[in-house]
Parts: C-alpha cells; sequence; structure tokens
C-alpha cells in the first residue's frame, strides 16, 4: 500500500485515517493495485443512512445455516473477553442474498475470509476480527473491537492472525515489533455497514470507468465520482 496518512479519527484509538482501494480512472489515479487516500478526500456519506438494515443493498434473502453457527460462535468468544459482535456485521454475513456481495463486486479480487479474535496491537483488552482480503494480501481489513463497545473497520497490510501466531511463539515481547504492527493498522470507517456501502460504490464506479458507461451510473454513483471530477468535467 501507498500514500499518505491522515490525522485520527475521533472514534478510533489513536489510530491514522485512510481508505485503501484502487483508482477510479482519470478521478482518482493510482499507480498500483491500491493507494491510501486521505480520508477527509473521500466522498461524504450520510450517516443517517446506516440503520444496521442494508435497504441500500436490497433484500437480506434466507438465513445462511453455516454462517449463522459460525457467527454465533464467534460472538461467544468475543463476549468472553468482553467484546461484542456488531448487528450489522451478523446481519450482512448471514444473509443469503447479501454475505457474497462484497466478493462479487470487488475489481482485485478479494474474498471473505473470517477470523478469530485478534489481540490488538493499538490497545490492551481491543480485538481484531478479519472478515475480507485481498487475493495477493496486499491488504486485508478487519472489525476493530474496543471494551467501550465501539465497533469500526481498519486495514492492514499485515495479517494479524500470523502476526499473532509467531508473538505466541517467542518467549520475549519484542515492543519494536509490536509498534511496527500497530503503524500498520489505519483507520477507514465508522462501521461495518458504511465500509461496505463504499465499498460496494467505488467497485461499482471503477466498472462504469472502465466499461464507458458513465452515462449509465446511478444518481448516487454518480455524485460519488463527481466528488472528484475537475469543475469543467462533466460525469
Amino acid at each position: 500500500m501507498t500514500g499518505p496518512r491522515t490525522g485520527s479519527d475521533p472514534a478510533s484509538p489513536g489510530l491514522e485515517a485512510s481508505w485503501c482501494a484502487t483508482g477510479l480512472g482519470d478521478h482518482r489515479h493510482c499507480h498500483h493495485t491500491y493507494a491510501c487516500y486521505p480520508y477527509a478526500s473521500l466522498p461524504p456519506l450520510d450517516p443517517d443512512r446506516y440503520t444496521g438494515r442494508f435497504d441500500w443493498l436490497g433484500p437480506a434473502g434466507e438465513p445462511v445455516a453455516e454462517q449463522v453457527t459460525r457467527l454465533t460462535a464467534l460472538a461467544a468468544e468475543l463476549a468472553a473477553g468482553g467484546l461484542t459482535l456488531p448487528q450489522d456485521f451478523v446481519t450482512f454475513r448471514t444473509g443469503s442474498r447479501r454475505h457474497t456481495a462484497r466478493d462479487t463486486v470487488s475489481v482485485t479480487g478479494c474474498w471473505p475470509d473470517l477470523s478469530d479474535p485478534l489481540p490488538s496491537p493499538a490497545e490492551p483488552g481491543a480485538a481484531l476480527v478479519r472478515f475480507l482480503r485481498d487475493q495477493q494480501d496486499c491488504v486485508l481489513w478487519y472489525l476493530y473491537l474496543r471494551p467501550t463497545g465501539e465497533a469500526s473497520v481498519v486495514q492492514s497490510c499485515l495479517d494479524h492472525e500470523y502476526e499473532a501466531q509467531r508473538d505466541g511463539r517467542r518467549t520475549e515481547s519484542d515492543p519494536e515489533e509490536s509498534e511496527e504492527q500497530r503503524a500498520a493498522i489505519f483507520w477507514c470507517a465508522p462501521s461495518f455497514e458504511e465500509f461496505a456501502h463504499r465499498f460496494w460504490i467505488e467497485n461499482r464506479v471503477w466498472r462504469a470507468t472502465r466499461g464507458e458507461d458513465l452515462p449509465g451510473l446511478e444518481p448516487q454513483l454518480r455524485d460519488h465520482l463527481r466528488h472528484y471530477a475537475p469543475p469543467e468535467v462533466s460525469v
């Protein structure tokens, strides 16, 4: 991942805030598969829209039994540590018409990969739960769960499950490596639903810019792209 960092979001545990994604044609450039864009530079999303129902994505479909079982076990494991699995994440993952929506729309081959709770290198008592990864592990996305009940989404170029397993094999802690792991984590969304919506929007917009189907964009997606367009360019 490349690109500038931005200031910390007030809701994050002192983490830098940015958005790791690919480019949007001539509207937002990217010289590699991904770049980290300043969070403050992103098109704004209406927080009142995120009720946990995912109305923007359509019907949930029937519950997926395998997902329900997996998330019930995960929620119990988190609860034992005083943490809570956010309901919007559960709603998304357990609906048959929703739980594969992100990887279906992804233009960089991202796929869902749920981990067990992982200790956060950023603060005691908090946990990471990986839920999505790039096919080449350029970037991985995690729920960030805090003892205060806050749940946000963070991104990292590290597989913190591997890092936790490696740390567990050490006889002594390494403060320098712990700081490197912390520095690799970036806050990117205040809730899972908002993350999912922005991810869904940007991947659909990317397809439109590559397929030259800009006139056919839905108004919401057109507004998202217009945020990056020079004043003299009509989108």
